[in-house]
């Protein structure tokens, strides 16, 4: 534990304040919730004191009676009293405050106010403040239950830490988590997060041995570097699953397309990604991950081979159809491997991987066995119905004795729920469904591979000369051609007579282009011709580029068909440098087909975004196509992330679009922007 939260989690003597005799109030609820505590726990309210019944006039007043020290006080008092009150508490002798009440910030108006001085009460008294707006927490362990939900106190002590950004979602997968027979060893509501963090209580509860897997719930982040910090220390001892909500929420429109497409919501799922995070799309997901993780976690492996043991084909379709959409090694079988299993099953069967056993029968446990020895099987992922009379799922488990090992059971639940506690009791995770199992394998696998891209070393980007001012696309094409990154021969033209001379010089037909840095998107404003072949066109052109504004142009040769790609790379308000990869030309917002990550990265880490995108087909050669070089496009992103971690001035970077020819990438439009307080120094 750190030392600053074990007052908060860990309390030997807890005060509530604003204590009620009224049983409907916080305050009464709060004392009820509290009684299973086995330290103290004292009422205060200085209008309504009874020591006999358990209400003292201050803290200080109970601490002076209490058998323990008071630690935590939990306010339930209004908002507008609630600074007084905790420094009033901090002078009683408490190092720790929840608060509950809500009327802060969330609700504006005066709230913003009271939750200011809420503020500079616990940074002044040094209190650790959870909260506020938040129903509390469960430490089921502690026999402690700071939360005013009913039934919060029947979730039972089990492996996993729940650290949510809303209260109600952090008792909703408390419960949840009960359900699925795991309980929790912290289950935190941050609420408005005030002072006591995601992150602080991510480091709280990787340094805690009876948290085995952490269930991270994110709704906003203000601080992306200290979150990013904290999952990337907790993954290092415990794997953490992360449910960022926001998916249909867009971020404010930057100037650049790529400020566009990165909303925030891919951004931080980028960031937790990198961080080593596993990422789940709903709270059923989380829940099955959690259930994996928690009792299994597979040496790290950029590509963990999975074999399928299924005693009913069509669940297990289901299931290897999910795992090979969620790009899921399922490996061909060894040929002994193979044999080996022609002699444990019927002819008819299907033996490859998946392996059907047609039913469950007595040589269960040896096809488990044959399959989790196989040389490209790291995990072993079963799925069967509860027959009890044809199979004792246990002990076939158990008998196989494979290292690494999921099921999934089928059933009604009075057949079913023993057998998941038996097979939790041997250590292998249990889950109901098909889906369930997907993604429990999915977390597993996940989690290996990102323990793997952690040892990866990442490049730190160093700094080159400072960009004074936006630049025009001829400098934005010479700066990228300085890094290596491949533009079509172009001539920058301060008038009429230079175009022409460049029609002459350069390979044709020609792109004629308005030439101005303060124009980012100039096919919006028709400062774009192209195909350009002869000097009557270069006339037309410059006529057009003309009436559009332009008093300078670029003359460049036009590039060879191909695949359009968006590549760029632009600084998150909270994350930081983050390049992009996505679709290009201007379907790019509307399809936001996009891949994000962190900067600096690695090429590799860089050239693996391709293979996020719905339209990835694209780039490899489809209907002829040309095919797109991974490493050539990883060394792209990881070029233009380096330039803006190297660059604090730059706000961002953009090829749209960055074109994948026969003869290999071309960046056929280039826009290098410059951070506002940066524009005018």
């Amino acid at each position: 534990m750190t030392d600053r939260l074990a007052p908060l989690f860990a309390p030997r003597g807890i005060a509530v304040v604003g204590a009620s005799a009224d049983p409907a109030k916080l305050g009464a609820v709060m004392a009820r919730s509290l009684a299973g505590f086995p330290g103290t726990v004292a009422g205060v309210n200085a209008r309504d004191v009874d020591p006999a019944a358990g209400r003292w006039a201050s803290v200080a007043d109970a601490a002076a009676d209490a058998a323990d020290p008071i630690d935590l006080a939990v306010l339930c008092v209004p908002a507008a009293v609630s600074a007084r009150a905790l420094a009033e508490a901090a002078e009683g002798g408490v190092r720790a405050a929840l608060v509950c009440s809500g009327g802060y910030a969330e609700a504006g108006g005066p709230g913003v106010g009271f939750q200011a001085d809420l503020v500079a009460a616990a940074a002044d008294t040094g209190v650790a403040l959870l909260g506020p707006n938040t129903s509390g927490f469960l430490a089921p362990g502690r026999a402690l239950t700071a939360s005013f939900v009913p039934g919060a106190a029947a979730v039972a002590a089990g492996p996993v830490a729940v650290v949510a950004a809303s209260g109600g979602v952090n008792h909703a997968l408390a419960f949840l988590l009960a359900e699925a027979g795991l309980g929790v060893s912290l289950a935190v509501g941050l609420g408005n997060a005030v002072d006591v963090t995601a992150a602080d209580v991510l480091a709280h509860v990787a340094a805690d041995p009876a948290t085995r897997a952490v269930a991270l719930h994110v709704e906003s982040v203000t601080d992306g570097a200290a979150l990013v910090a904290a999952v990337r220390a907790a993954t290092a001892r415990v794997p953490v699953v992360a449910l960022v909500v926001g998916r249909n929420d867009v971020a404010e429109f930057a100037r650049s397309h790529t400020g566009a497409l990165a909303t925030s919501w891919r951004t931080t799922r980028a960031a937790l990604r990198a961080a080593g995070a596993v990422l789940v799309d709903d709270e059923r997901q989380l829940v099955d991950a959690v259930t994996a993780l928690s009792a299994l976690r597979l040496d790290p492996s950029a590509a963990p081979g999975v074999g399928v043991v299924t005693a009913q084909a069509g669940p297990g379709l289901l299931h290897v159809d999910g795992l090979r959409g969620h790009g899921i090694a399922v490996p061909p079988l060894a040929p002994g491997t193979r044999e080996r299993l022609a002699g444990l099953l019927p002819p008819l069967t299907y033996q490859a991987n998946p392996v059907d056993t047609g039913r469950p029968g007595p040589g269960f446990a040896d096809v488990l066995a044959a399959v989790a020895a196989d040389p490209a099987v790291d995990l072993v992922s079963a799925y069967a119905l509860a027959e009890p009379d044809a199979l004792d799922l246990p002990a076939a488990v158990a008998a196989a004795g494979a290292r690494a090992l999921v099921v999934g059971l089928g059933g009604p639940a009075v057949q079913v729920e023993p057998q998941r506690r038996a097979l939790r009791e041997l250590g292998v995770p249990a889950v109901t469904s098909p889906a369930a199992l997907t993604a429990a394998v999915a977390a597993l696998v996940d989690d290996a591979r990102a323990r793997a891209t952690a040892a990866e070393s990442v490049p730190v980007a160093r700094a080159e000369d400072r960009v004074y001012r936006d630049l025009d696309e001829d400098e934005a094409k010479t700066l990228l051609a300085g890094l290596g990154i491949a533009c079509p021969p172009r001539r920058a033209c301060a008038d009429r007579a230079a175009a022409h001379a460049a029609l002459v010089e350069l390979p044709g037909p020609v792109a004629v282009k308005l030439l101005d840095a303060a124009v980012t998107h100039k096919s919006d404003v028709g400062g774009v011709v192209l195909g350009v072949r002869d000097p009557a066109g270069l006339d037309a052109a410059l006529d057009a580029l003309e009436a559009a504004g332009a008093r300078r142009f670029l003359v460049e040769s036009m590039a060879p068909p191909g695949v359009d790609l968006v590549a760029g790379a632009s600084r998150d308000p909270v994350f930081g440098p983050t390049v992009l990869l996505g679709l290009g030309g201007v379907a790019a917002e509307a399809l936001a087909d996009v891949a994000v990550a962190p900067a600096p990265l690695t090429a590799a880490m860089a050239g693996s975004l391709a293979d996020e995108l719905a339209g990835r087909a694209l780039l490899d050669g489809f209907r002829g196509g040309p095919v797109a070089d991974r490493a050539a496009l990883g060394a792209v992103l990881a070029t233009l992330g380096d330039l803006l971690a190297a660059h604090p001035e730059l706000d961002a970077v953009e090829v749209n679009p960055l074109r994948v020819t026969a003869d290999g990438l071309l960046a056929l439009d280039a826009v290098v922007t410059l951070r506002e307080a940066d524009r005018w120094s």
